[in-house]
């Protein structure tokens, strides 16, 4: 399963020619293309389980505990996932937890096929292939950097990048038109196959710089300590939860809005997320790569991203929702971007590795916590005013940073004054 998010460093990318190259490269071609491939299986699993527990439930708060489910592991795991990664060949782990992965998607399609797929069922898959997602997911982030030479780092993991997003936008869409046709129980099959992709290909890549384990094991409270005592480091932190937490609705809460607040059928909550992710195909393929980090960069495309949620929240036909959704999905790549390159200028590179451990827990970790809350929000007042609250860290970031901006113009100017 492909999890990640951008963490294209400060620097722009390379050129169009830099860009065929690494496309082109023998190391990166069949990763991406495993990668993409497996991040369209990626949906088929999670919105068919989705669709199916509200088909039977009907229940947001049961949508939400789902959702829950799929990422749980990711926060409890990820201090220890993280070490996996750097003391291990991160070439076998991705290949083994997602061997496992697609082991348990085969599992899950024959469940389903003899009509076991209950709510419980369903939540015990998602349990399991979330703690997949907490081994796999740091393997990931950190494997690309190795399959290229340095010059080709920058353009690399933007590519890495735009494979996920890809697969955000067509994924959904495939699986809604899977499920309307074909049912779910082929959409989990579809899945498991398309599941194998990533660790086929994964071992036919031949890392350029050997794997170094490191002679002590980064500890989770040093990091705490780090972010602690630098509020930049907690702010810009703090905006990738916000950001991540806007993606939460579409997510979680598809079927629901599709049926309730949009009336179709919950089968087209694949759309929903399909304009999501094109809008952070768009933002990849324009303007995220070029985005420093700057504090007024990132307190705009923050705002976009919470405007879009909050006008998504409110939308009154589907053509209106998927342009909000459009909205979103930009502001979410740009500003994640933004905000992950300024982190990790922020600090030494041999305090980087703690700090992405944290970086994980804000981007992946909040969003089980998001979809209970999400759900339980949903079942009380309904699906709108869930997704309108999960809109609201996002603007109270960007209302943070324009008010950190002031306080920290106010100081230079008492400064010059004084001197």
């Amino acid at each position: 399963m492909s999890t990640q998010a951008s963490t294209t460093p400060s620097h722009e990318g390379g050129s169009a020619r830099d860009t065929v190259r690494v496309l082109l490269d023998r190391n990166m071609f069949p990763y991406l293309a495993g990668n993409a491939l497996s991040g369209i299986g990626t949906w088929f699993q999670i919105l068919g389980q989705s669709i199916l527990v509200y088909r039977l439930t009907g229940s947001t708060f049961l949508l939400g505990v789902l959702g829950f489910s799929q990422l749980a592991a990711v926060f409890v795991l990820a201090p220890w996932t993280g070490s996996v990664a750097d003391r291990y060949d991160r070439r076998h782990v991705l290949a083994v937890s997602e061997s496992i992965g697609v082991v348990l998607l085969v599992a899950l399609t024959v469940t389903a096929a003899l009509g076991g797929a209950s709510t419980l069922v369903m939540i015990f898959f998602a349990l399991a292939l979330g703690v997949r997602t907490a081994y796999s997911s740091p393997a990931t982030m950190t494997l690309v950097p190795m399959l290229v030479p340095p010059r080709y780092f920058s353009t690399a993991l933007a590519l890495n990048s735009v494979t996920f997003n890809v697969g955000r936008a067509v994924g959904p869409v495939l699986a809604a038109a899977c499920i309307a046709t074909l049912g779910t129980t082929w959409s989990f099959g579809f899945a498991a196959v398309l599941s194998l992709a990533l660790p086929a290909c994964v071992l036919l890549v031949r890392p350029l710089t050997p794997h170094v384990a490191p002679t002590t094991r980064p500890r989770l409270r040093e990091s705490l300590r780090l972010v602690l005592h630098d509020r930049r480091l907690a702010a810009l932190l703090y905006v990738i939860a916000a950001v991540a937490l806007c993606t939460d609705p579409a997510v979680t809460l598809g079927p629901a809005f599709m049926e309730d607040a949009l009336d179709h059928s919950d089968s087209l909550s694949g759309l929903l997320v399909g304009g999501f992710g094109v809008g952070a195909v768009f933002a990849a393929f324009t303007i995220s790569h070029r985005l420093r980090g700057t504090r007024t960069g990132i307190a705009g495309t923050l705002a976009l991203a919470g405007l879009g949620c909050a006008a998504f929240a409110v939308a009154p036909s589907l053509a209106l929702a998927l342009t909000f959704l459009f909205v979103l999905g930009f502001g979410y790549l740009s500003t994640n971007v933004g905000a992950t390159s300024r982190l990790q200028l922020e600090v030494a590179p041999e305090q980087r590795g703690r700090l992405m451990a944290l970086w994980t827990i804000c981007f992946l970790g909040v969003r089980p916590i998001g979809s209970l809350v999400d759900g339980s929000i949903a079942s009380a007042a309904g699906v709108r005013v869930a997704t309108f609250v999960m809109a609201l860290p996002a603007l109270v970031g960007v209302a943070a940073i324009l008010l950190l901006r002031a306080q920290s113009a106010r100081e230079a100017r008492l400064d010059s004054v004084t001197r």
